[in-house]
Parts: structure tokens; sequence; C-alpha cells
């Protein structure tokens, strides 16, 4: 129904996943769940619902070590921002607040002016963390791991959360982004929008099993990039996680250009809004639902933050005097004394060299969730092909993800750094909605293609055609 060519409705930027959590180590991805030291890859995730799911399911004995690859620093960023929310503790973030701005964060171009003002600390803080792992090894925080990015990443890293803690002076308009990016999308199609957006949630979201997301909010979402409306407030300012730079040539010259290169059709709401373990919020009245996807992401988000806590433990709370050289950035309240006597460079310039040493600025823990058992390791975007040349990685993963937008990257090296037992869990390309049927089953051939030719065999168990899960060959 979309006249616009395929790669504009879904973007460039994978800001969120095309299909719901899973539990990566469940029985839908290996025979019966595993247990004990566990390792995931996860490629091009985009979002944390696959390591918030999975850790749902471990037992107090499990360990798990989740490495992130991603094909772009700002969607590490966002990754960051993300997790920091979420290991928010409840002294300082109410579970339901917490699920609330995570939200408005995850799936809003526009946010509360209160919701900013947390985006800002969140960057403020992971912005000197991360600064602090330049000068040593150490981590900005146990479940948290930058340590392996290189020294350029990292600083661009630094850059990015520069940008969000202190945006343009005179920021795009984040409302005519996206309705040039709609306009592009649509062509001539565009003065009819409401039809168009009518068809594609009806005609192909709806009958892809995703009856929930109601009309009101999804016309809502494709007419302004809001999908998530939990408070009364204004909606107004821009969330700058969701913003990015994208390279254009433009008569023989290349310019950037800062917008929204991301997704303007398949909706935020397919993370954690489609799917649900209590089917009282499934049920319908007059062949309608009663609940929304909105609904059931902010019941399905405060549950995995409720596991969080009950695992984790807040690190202040067992608090010893830190190394200066390796601790991590301040308390929220604490920064913001910081701010008022520190002068950061302009967001615009890369971070390469802090105004005074690390040990000067750094002087109490992270303020965050230690959650038992769990850490998170980010690698660099080119790193996939290189993990078999590093001993460390051999026959090391139980699980490996990979988006559609990254499957290219897979080939036979894959079989050397899985575990004989692994599975090999690829999203497929129901959801990108500008695909027709054809497409979307070339896709799915392909990607067996590829999973065959990387020594994995598909599983007979698929309980949904969102993704294709194999299993390793054996010997």
């Amino acid at each position: 129904m979309s006249a616009g060519r395929t790669v504009e409705g879904a973007g460039c930027v994978t800001w969120w996943g095309f299909g719901p959590a899973r539990d990566l180590l469940s029985s839908d991805a290996h025979r019966v769940r595993l247990h004990g030291e566990l390792n995931i890859l996860l490629v091009g995730s985009a979002d944390p619902r696959y390591i918030l799911k999975t850790i749902t399911g471990l037992t107090d004995s499990d360990t798990l070590h989740v490495w992130v690859i991603e094909n772009s620093m700002e969607v590490v960023a966002r990754q960051l921002v993300l997790l920091y929310l979420s290991l928010l503790t409840p002294e300082n973030m109410s579970l339901h607040k917490k699920t609330e701005v995570f939200l408005e964060v995850f799936g809003n171009s526009e946010i509360r002016k209160e919701t900013e003002e947390t985006l800002k600390l969140a960057a403020a803080q992971l912005s000197l963390s991360i600064t602090n792992t330049l000068f040593s090894d150490s981590h900005t925080h146990p479940c948290l791991d930058t340590s392996l990015l290189k020294f350029k990443e990292r600083d661009e890293l630094v850059r990015i959360f520069k940008l969000w803690e202190r945006p343009p002076s005179v920021p795009a308009s984040v409302r005519k982004v996206w309705d040039a990016r709609v306009r592009q999308h649509l062509g001539t199609r565009y003065d009819s929008r409401q039809g168009c957006f009518d068809w594609d949630l009806t005609m192909k979201l709806h009958q892809s099993g995703c009856g929930v997301i109601s009309k009101h909010q999804y016309v809502k979402w494709r007419e302004s990039g809001v999908a998530f409306e939990m408070r009364e407030g204004l909606y107004q300012t821009a969330n700058q996680s969701l913003l990015s730079t994208r390279v254009f040539n433009h008569r023989r010259d290349r310019v950037a250009v800062r917008g929204y290169w991301g997704d303007i059709v398949s909706s935020p709401y397919l993370s954690f809004g489609i799917e649900t373990e209590n089917k009282d919020l499934l049920k319908k009245q007059n062949n309608q639902h009663v609940k929304t996807a909105q609904d059931i992401s902010e019941v399905n988000v405060l549950a995995l933050f409720e596991c969080l806590s009950t695992r984790g433990s807040s690190l202040l709370n067992e608090y010893e005097p830190p190394n200066p050289s390796t601790s991590c950035c301040q308390s929220t309240d604490s920064l913001i004394t910081e701010e008022k006597i520190q002068n950061d460079p302009p967001a615009s310039q890369t971070h390469t060299e802090p105004e005074q040493h690390p040990a000067e600025q750094q002087t109490q823990v992270l303020d965050l969730l230690s959650v038992d058992g769990v850490k998170v390791t980010f690698l660099s975007p080119d790193s996939l092909s290189k993990l078999p040349l590093k001993k460390k990685y051999r026959n090391l993963f139980n699980t490996i993800y990979c988006s559609a937008s990254m499957v290219h990257q897979l080939d036979s090296s894959l079989r050397e750094i899985t575990a004989p037992d692994a599975a090999l869990v690829i999203e497929l390309a129901n959801f990108l909605l500008d695909l027709s049927k054809e497409q979307v089953s070339g896709f799915t051939d392909k990607v067996k293609e590829i999973a065959e030719e990387s020594g994995f065999t598909v599983t007979h168990n698929q309980s949904s055609d969102v993704y294709a899960v194999f299993t390793r060959k054996q010997n």
C-alpha cells in the first residue's frame, strides 16, 4: 500500500527490534533450558529486550554474559542508556515511574520535560564513566562493560552523550523531521495517509497477529512518532536518543544531516506490546481488544524490572571506599553539584581528553543495580568476523541472535565460536511492512540457506514465524 522505497519505511538505523522479546536460553531455542555459565551473542538486537527477558529465566546459580554487536555507535549509546534506565534502583526511581520513563525514551520521538532531564543525567553519567575507561581497563559498572571497544569508539560514545546532555541551542523540529520522512515514504499518497496507515495496521500488522495494537495509538504514532503517552503532560521535547546523523551526497559533496532515520512503519509496540502471559490483557469485548499494546508494554516492562530488582542490589548498599582510578560515576544528586563546577567542551567536539584526571572527577560508585551473575559487554561494530580468530571466543556462545538487518554478516566461521549445543536465532522479515509476501518468503528461504552454510540446521519445533531457530550440526 505504501508507495515509497522499501528502505524508507524501516529506515537505515534500527532503534528497536521487529519482533517481541524472547528468552534466548529457553526451550524455544534449545531442546531444554540451559543452566550454568552461559554466553549469548547479540548481533544487531537494537534494544535490551532479549537481555531483560533472558534474565527472568535465570536461576540463582546461573551466570549470564551477554556480548553485544551493533552496526553503529549511536545504537550502542542508546542501548547503554536503556540499560542504565533499567538498572536504576528503586530508591532513585519507583518501578512504575521507571517503566514510564523507559517506554518514553524507547518509543517516543518527543518526550516530557521531566523525562528529558532523566535522559540528560543518564548521558552525563555514562559519558563520565566511559571517559574513565580511556585511562584504565576498568569497567564502568559490574554489569556494563565498554572496555573492549576501541578508543576511537569510546570517544565517539562520549561525543554522542555530550550531544544528548547539551543539545544544539536551536534544535531541528522533530515533528517536521518526522513529517518529512512520512512524505518521502508515501510520496503521492501522502494526502491520503490516514488510509495508508489503516491499511498497514489492519491488513498487515493485525493479519500477522498484532490485533492488540489499537488504531488510535498506531495512527498517532505514524503521524507524530509518539507511541507511549502514559501521563498527562506535554510531549514536546525532542528525544535526543532517537536522533542520529546520516550522510548524503549533494552536488558531489557529502553532507551530514541530523534527523530521525529509524522505523516509521512497523512501530515500537512490537518489542514489548504484542505478547503477554497474562491472558486477561488479551480479552475482547464486541470483537475489540479491551487493552492496548501500550497497556501490555507497561505490564511486560514492569514485570521485567521487578525481576531485575529481585536479583539485583544497589552498589551503594555494598559500598566500600573505591579505588579512584577505577570507580564509577556519581549518583544523580552528586552529578547535579558537579555540573555547577565543571565546564565541559562543546558537544560538537570529540571528547578525547577530560579537563581533569578521572581520579579527581570520580569519588562515588554508580548508583545502579548490580544484577548478580549478569554482565553485558559491548564489542566493536566490525568485530563479528574477527571473533573466530581469538581463542577466548572459541566454542563460547550458547545462543547467537542475529537481526534481519545484519544476517548478511553470518558465514561459516560462526561455527567456530559456538558451543556444541548452540542455537542460532534469526529475526525474520514478517514485520517489515513494506515487503510483499513474496519478498518475506524469499527472505526466509535466504536465512535458511545462510544458516545451513554456517553449519546450522533448522529445528522442527518453531513456535512462531517471527524468528527462525537453528541448532548447530553435530560432527
